[in-house]
């Protein structure tokens, strides 16, 4: 997950509807407030500006309340795949990050953003009642989609200070304990079965994993035929753009800072190829999120 204090009002500026091989499968738009200019294009135009942190692992699914979780074969196979793809940091790292994530400098975004994501997890309503966040960090979307007495919600993020903290956020948005359940993985590996959830959420996380592809390649693989994802995600400025010039010199340093995050990444594009059968992808601008710039976000349907 993605950190970054400075974030302001969405501008939306571009929709943008794919489709997948030679059928066009178009998903109910958005109506972001501002207005949307469409392109015709299967990829999203490069825009202005705005912000932002395998398969299965057992063949057969646990039973009982939040039957899609799958745990690993072995303690050490799993560590072994966290490890790896994602390497221990200290604890007083992963819990400073952690700490900082659930600040008043990020809940003061989450306002600044409130409006857009209330429109954005309208399209759960009715449609979900097992539901996926990776990168769930300290559960700040929670509030907009886990008030249902019925939902099931499943939350991943590799550093496992985050979990008192999603376990909060869960309890204050209405959700059941039983229902939510932290897993300390990373989105390379989710420990669900195939098809064993209605939707995906992901925002400011792709911008950190270590492979961007693999990822979305395990969302498509957990989410049942027609189920949604939905992504908010910070990318690379326009080539040729002072922006582009300033983010190519400071991505190594942002890498360090904030937990692996990217500022150069093509990810709108990378949804766009991912194969999913259709995908409503948007542009925002942050007027004051300095080089964190522009922003994607939309949803996606297998």
């Amino acid at each position: 997950m993605m950190l970054n204090s400075s974030l302001f009002a969405l501008y939306p500026n571009t929709l943008c509807i794919s489709s997948h091989q030679t059928s066009t499968s178009i998903i109910k738009p958005l109506n972001p407030p501002g207005g949307l200019e469409k392109t015709r294009n299967h990829e999203p135009k490069p825009l202005r500006i705005c912000p932002c942190g395998r398969r299965h692992f057992l063949e057969a699914a646990a039973t009982g309340l939040l039957s899609a979780y799958v745990p690993p074969a072995t303690a050490s196979d799993y560590k072994a795949i966290l490890n790896r793809v994602h390497p221990p940091r200290p604890d007083w790292y992963e819990e400073f990050y952690a700490s900082v994530l659930n600040s008043e400098a990020m809940k003061s975004y989450e306002a600044e953003i409130a409006a857009y994501k209330s429109q954005l997890f309208t399209n759960l309503r009715g449609k979900a009642k097992k539901i996926l966040e990776i990168g769930i960090g300290t559960g700040p979307n929670l509030k907009y989609y886990a008030n249902d007495a019925d939902l099931e919600v499943f939350g991943v993020d590799p550093n496992g200070k985050m979990e008192r903290y999603a376990h909060e956020a869960a309890e204050a948005a209405g959700l059941l304990p039983a229902n939510f359940k932290f897993i300390q993985a990373v989105g390379e590996a989710i420990p669900l079965s195939d098809a064993s959830v209605d939707a995906v959420v992901g925002t400011l996380v792709l911008c950190s994993v270590t492979d961007v592809d693999q990822t979305l390649q395990e969302v498509k693989r957990v989410l049942r035929p027609g189920g949604l994802y939905l992504f908010v995600e910070h990318v690379a400025a326009k080539d040729g753009t002072l922006l582009r010039f300033l983010q190519n010199i400071l991505d190594p340093l942002q890498q360090t800072v904030s937990d692996g995050c990217h500022l150069t990444r093509e990810t709108g594009k990378q949804i766009f190829e991912a194969g999913f059968s259709g995908v409503e992808l948007s542009t925002a601008f942050l007027s004051n999120a300095a080089f964190i710039n522009p922003q994607v976000y939309g949803l996606a349907s297998k």
